[in-house]
């Protein structure tokens, strides 16, 4: 594979019943800075212990794992001894460039004792938006799982303004998990789910084990962020539900406030499940296939018609023809050898890149670019092919 998120790793958790952890092939968690720093005393090193060992029984199994992690401003300030109360903007961001090493190292560390390798990416908001950085991104990660290493993802703090201001850490792991083609993302939380009314206010909320569709009524029950480190709150969970599942993946609340907390959801703790409709590959190829414009043509031989109805991907040799202009990233029509179209798909390259790479071998691509390119011009995952 060729930097891509395969689609192997994909898979939808039985619907008739409550989804287990067992049921995922590839798992985001995303961890916040309340659970990982005490201002007071700093890293809560025991609880992280805790929760790598559990990271490290699911890479064992051969699961595909990511973490997204808060915790580089909360860190800083601890380190810094820095007072309570909110920072300043650009208190915030130095005390991020401070705790963002530090945060790194212990990562690192407490993966390597478990003999995984750990590969940071730093990242905001707009890097999920603009579709270059995204495919670059999300070949990273690609790349990074095809090591078996274990992507930690953290918010560039140090140069993100509006992450710090309105905490998107919850949203920026939905969009993560759906980047990563996860089929899951675990949002550790200091509550243990979405209760039908703030429990801290209303002692009769009872929580609420599945939700299968974000309706106002479910909106109208998240509350207001319960600590000063965590900026989220509910009302971003909900949110990220909203953005995981749309995009084809589970999403579960659970308590972050026990040790071993993914081995707590495994065993059936008490947590609330957002059920998604589809797996993340089908709802990508929805996508890609009904609500973007293509931007240009690639025509293809006979042989590279079949390969595609063979589930492979568009390799530079199979194309004889290339018509329009179109950036990495682009949707693009695929026609055969008659000029139907056999489908369409994301290009991962320019058109001037694409016209000299047509007709030549993938082992050709370092020679004619002066660079190590992608094999593929469209990965299977990036096309949806029409059949008949």
């Amino acid at each position: 594979m060729s930097g891509s998120i395969p689609s192997e790793a994909a898979t939808a958790a039985p619907l008739g019943r409550l989804p287990a952890l067992r049921d995922f092939g590839r798992i985001v968690v995303k961890v916040g800075s309340a659970l990982l720093v005490d201002q007071e005393s700093g890293l809560k090193a025991a609880w992280l212990a805790s929760l790598v060992e559990d990271i490290a029984g699911l890479h064992q199994e051969g699961r595909d794992v990511l973490v997204v992690s808060s915790g580089a401003i909360a860190l800083g300030r601890s380190m810094l001894r820095l007072p309570r109360g909110p920072l300043a903007l650009e208190d915030s961001q130095a005390a991020a460039a401070i705790g963002q090493i530090a945060l790194a190292r212990i990562w690192a560390e407490a993966l390597g004792r478990h003999g995984i390798t750990a590969g940071q990416i730093l990242v905001t908001l707009g890097d999920t938006e603009e579709r270059r950085r995204y495919l670059n991104a999300r070949s990273t990660m690609a790349r990074l799982l095809d090591w078996r290493a274990v992507p930690v993802i953290n918010e560039n703090d140090t140069v993100a303004t509006n992450e710090i201001r309105y905490g998107d850490n919850d949203r920026l792991g939905a969009r993560v998990a759906t980047m990563a083609s996860a089929d899951l993302l675990v949002l550790l939380s200091d509550i243990d789910g979405l209760y039908t009314a703030p429990p801290g206010q209303n002692p009769d909320a009872t929580l609420i084990p599945v939700v299968e569709g974000i309706t106002p009524e479910i909106e109208a029950m998240a509350g207001e962020s319960a600590s000063e480190l965590s900026k989220g709150g509910m009302r971003t969970k909900i949110e990220a539900a909203k953005i995981a599942t749309t995009g084809g993946t589970h999403m579960v609340i659970a308590s972050g406030r026990v040790d071993h907390p993914l081995r707590a959801v495994a065993d059936g703790a008490r947590a609330t499940w957002f059920l998604a409709a589809g797996n993340p590959v089908t709802s990508r190829k929805k996508w890609i296939a009904g609500s973007l414009e293509p931007k240009g043509t690639l025509h293809i031989d006979a042989g590279a018609v079949a390969a595609l109805r063979r589930g492979k991907s568009l390799l530079p040799a199979g194309i004889v023809r290339i018509e329009g202009e179109f950036s990495r990233g682009d949707a693009v029509l695929v026609r055969g050898p008659d000029g139907h179209e056999i489908g369409r798909g994301l290009v991962a390259y320019d058109a001037a890149d694409a016209e000299r790479l047509r007709g030549h071998s993938s082992a050709d691509i370092p020679k004619i670019l002066g660079t190590h390119g992608r094999t593929a011009v469209i990965h299977r995952d990036d096309l949806v092919v029409a059949w008949g």
